[in-house]
C-alpha cells in the first residue's frame, strides 16, 4: 500500500487497542472520553503524518496524554452521586472483549505498573517507547510491567502462575 490509509481506516484498525489503553489507564468509566480526545487530537494531526509513521504508538502516545488530561480533569471535577442515574449507557464488554475482573485488577496496581502493562501489552509499544511515556529509563519500564504482570498473576482470578504473558 502506498501512503497513508485513510483516517476512517485507521480509527477501525487501532480503535480498539486505543480503548484498551485508554480503559487500562483510567478505567472503564473515563475510558470513553479519553479514547474520543484521542481520535479528535489525532484527525486533527493526522494530515500531517508522516507516511511512514508508527501509527498505533503514535495514537497510543496521544492516549497517554489525553488519558492524564482525563485523570486532571477528575481531580477537579464535583464528587459523583451515590446512585448514577438509571438511564447511563452500559458499555458493551462483550463486544469490547472485556473483563471486568482483569480492569479491576488492574486499576489496583500502582499507576506506573498499570501504564507500564498498558503500553506495552495493551499498546504494543516498545519499553524504550513507554519509558518516554511514564519517565524514567527503559529497564525500569520492563521493571515495572514484570512487577505489574506478577502482581496480577496472583491476584487475577483468571490467571494461573504456569502462564506466560510475556512479549
Amino acid at each position: 500500500m502506498t501512503g497513508k490509509p485513510t483516517f476512517e481506516t485507521t480509527v477501525s484498525a487501532h480503535g480498539n487497542t486505543v480503548l484498551r489503553v485508554c480503559r487500562a489507564v483510567v478505567g472503564a468509566a473515563d475510558a470513553d472520553d479519553a479514547w474520543s480526545e484521542t481520535f479528535l487530537s489525532a484527525m486533527r494531526a493526522y494530515p500531517d503524518l508522516p507516511a511512514d509513521a508508527n501509527i498505533e504508538a503514535w495514537l497510543v502516545t496521544i492516549a497517554h496524554r489525553k488519558a492524564i488530561d482525563v485523570v486532571r480533569k477528575a481531580g477537579r471535577s464535583p464528587i459523583p452521586m451515590a446512585v448514577p442515574p438509571a438511564d447511563l449507557a452500559v458499555v458493551n464488554d462483550e463486544y469490547l472483549g472485556a473483563d471486568t475482573d482483569l480492569a479491576d485488577a488492574l486499576q489496583r496496581l500502582p499507576p506506573k505498573q498499570r501504564q507500564a502493562v498498558a503500553y506495552h501489552y495493551l499498546g504494543g509499544l516498545p519499553y524504550t517507547e513507554v519509558a518516554a511515556l511514564i519517565g524514567g529509563k527503559p529497564e525500569a519500564a520492563r521493571r515495572a510491567a514484570a512487577d505489574a504482570i506478577a502482581s496480577l498473576r496472583r491476584s487475577y482470578p483468571g490467571s494461573t502462575s504456569k502462564k506466560r504473558v510475556d512479549r
